[in-house]
């Protein structure tokens, strides 16, 4: 059985971690499989910075979801066996309460008086829609990307609320080439004078300013990091567009790889609030594990009691290095958990794990039928 979108009205006021709270906020989820009679098979999956709930298409959205070679019956992630839920981060504008939401004090959007996010809140609000499923201890959590760093948040916040963990190219915390990267998502945004200090046309089907250049800037830069030098070359080369293909305008489009930049950008311009990709991508830069330990990640991590641990890698990954996975398998291992670390060699870089389903899947099905 699957259900699409679903919402969990999350605990009125909800605080947030740096202060001020939310008031009849929501989270956007949905589910896979059956909830077995002992409510002991159970995962949980987190997502990166842009994805949706829809993980995987089901019976009643059969659109294909962000991981739909990974999820399904039979699949790595079987969902005869598991019971299956997504939830949108907290701050997405993909069905859970963000700043696009309308404040009820105000009857106005939130804009930049939504409180400040953290990825913790991400994970307190994960948190209390599997206690409200009735799901006292999660058989397996799973975090990609940003995912990964809410997926640690949630283990550190609710200890024994989790058996087993799957990390998929995330890290402890953000390295300074990261944050660079998305200092200058959030400044490309910001600077495009129709961002108007975040009062710009929410609604953009009826017109009106929207911040569009930002949005596209910002979204090249995430999509150079995403994937590889050896990807790019392999690709596209120094393979010019034809004649015709070019921009007539000075210092226009003339290679392949700038117009499929460009395509790329469009497609996701209007399908992201702008707000709401600044709060989430300034939750990412501020997570940091060590802040539980003493300034060490090694000791924050040391704090997280689960069983077993899955921790998944790409050496091509330039946004969130091999190393950092190294460093969270060891971590893990020395606060106790029999730990798997899979480094793979794919060439496409941190979206590996949204492209290579099939060394994903071998590593991510291996563990799992070993649970």
């Amino acid at each position: 059985m699957s259900d699409a979108r679903q919402y969990f009205s999350l605990p009125s006021p909800f605080a947030m971690k740096r202060g001020g709270m939310l008031h009849g906020a929501h989270v956007a989820y949905e589910t896979w499989g059956t909830l077995n009679t002992a409510r002991d098979n159970a995962m949980l999956i987190f997502t990166g910075l842009s994805p949706s709930a829809h993980a995987a298409s089901n019976q009643d959205d059969p659109a294909p979801g962000w991981w739909e070679g990974m999820l399904g019956p039979g699949k790595a992630i079987d969902t005869t066996r598991w019971f299956v839920i997504c939830m949108n981060s907290l701050g997405s504008d993909k069905g859970s309460t963000c700043p696009a939401s309308i404040d009820a004090a105000t009857g106005e959007p939130y804009r930049l008086s939504f409180p400040d996010l953290s990825l913790e809140d991400v994970a307190n609000a994960a948190h209390a829609l599997v206690t409200r499923l009735q799901i006292e201890k999660l058989a397996c959590l799973i975090g990609c990307s940003m995912g990964g760093m809410s997926a640690l948040a949630y283990m550190l916040l609710h200890p024994g609320s989790v058996r087993a963990h799957i990390s998929v190219d995330t890290a402890p915390q953000a390295q300074p080439f990261a944050i660079a990267i998305r200092s200058l998502q959030r400044e490309a945004i910001r600077l495009d004078p129709h961002w108007n200090n975040g009062d710009y046309d929410i609604h953009v089907e009826h017109g009106g300013r929207y911040p569009d250049i930002g949005m596209s800037i910002a979204r090249k830069l995430g999509v150079i990091t995403y994937r590889s030098a050896m990807e790019w070359n392999g690709r596209f080369a120094r393979i010019r567009l034809d004649p015709e293909e070019r921009e007539d305008q000075p210092f226009g489009f003339e290679f392949q790889v700038e117009s499929y930049l460009e395509s790329h950008a469009q497609r996701f311009v209007r399908t992201f609030d702008p707000n709401s990709y600044l709060y989430l991508s300034r939750a990412s830069d501020w997570f940091d594990i060590s802040e539980y330990g003493q300034g060490s990640v090694l000791e924050g991590l040391k704090h997280i009691r689960i069983e077993r641990a899955l921790v998944i890698g790409v050496s091509t990954d330039i946004l969130f290095p091999l190393e950092q996975q190294e460093q969270i398998a060891e971590g893990l291992e020395a606060a106790g958990a029999q730990v798997e670390f899979v480094a793979l060699d794919s060439p496409q870089g941190h979206d590996a794990f949204l492209v290579d389903i099939e060394n994903y899947s071998r590593a991510i099905g291996g563990f799992l039928t070993r649970l």
